[in-house]
């Protein structure tokens, strides 16, 4: 998610963000620790989340034993890596192309919420915003909110692809799960509600976010309405 800059945002080393607007320089040490520990909890939260799917545990538990919580939370934190941190990034990374100051802020509660409900088997992930400083017109607010949904897409493509040609092989389930978590992620911001990116893109370009709505609903699609052929793999 991206959000523009307010005088009053809990968290946030004003004096930094001064520094930040006349010295571009890409992270700064209050992110990194937010983007690190968003990155930890999310992975902790996914790890919750599946822990009792065998289709998922039963690579890790044949090959690591007692250890299998170890090697999936590792894996988690790939996936993790990959589907947030990019998403996030996109926004980043397009408004400092336009001059702009941008960082990312972690939600504390908000990552709280998501492990507790973690443990419940559901998932509502809101880690975190890209905090942006600076003139923002309607095109530029479309096209910078527009980049995180755009990676998610990118990456559920891949995914489904390549899970898909590995179906059979343990090695799939990690892009399987990658195609679930970025098909999730950009329908969910695609929503055009609220600060959600897909209210800015519709704002700005309402061609743009139908096309991108559909593409993403499509792919949350496969596998909700079982049009996906069955992913199964063998141990041994």
């Amino acid at each position: 998610m991206k959000g523009n800059d307010t005088p009053c945002m809990a968290g946030l080393d004003i004096e930094n963000m001064r520094y930040a607007t006349t010295v571009p320089k890409r992270f700064s040490q209050i992110e990194l620790r937010d983007i690190a520990v968003s990155i930890l909890a999310l992975s902790l939260a996914f790890l919750l989340m599946f822990r009792s799917t065998d289709f998922v545990t039963a690579y890790f538990k044949f090959y690591l034993g007692d250890l299998w919580a170890a090697g999936m939370f590792g894996m988690m934190v790939l996936i993790v890596v990959l589907s947030f941190f990019t998403h996030e990034l996109g926004h980043k990374f397009t408004a400092q192309r336009m001059g702009l100051w941008s960082e990312y802020r972690m939600f504390p509660m908000g990552l709280i919420i998501a492990v507790l409900m973690s443990m419940f088997g559901f998932l509502f992930a809101a880690p975190g915003v890209v905090y942006i400083r600076g003139f923002v017109d309607k095109e530029q607010d479309g096209k910078i909110s527009m980049a995180g949904p755009a990676t998610n897409i990118v990456l559920a493509v891949v995914g489904l692809a390549l899970a898909m040609a590995l179906n059979g092989q343990p090695l799939m389930v990690p892009f399987y799960l990658l195609f679930i978590l970025n098909a999730s992620l950009a329908l969910f911001n695609l929503l055009p509600f609220g600060i959600l990116d897909g209210a800015k893109i519709l704002r700005w370009n309402t061609a743009v976010w139908t096309l991108m709505i559909i593409i993403a609903g499509v792919l949350f699609g496969l596998r909700m309405f079982g049009l996906l052929p069955t992913f199964q793999y063998t141990l041994g």
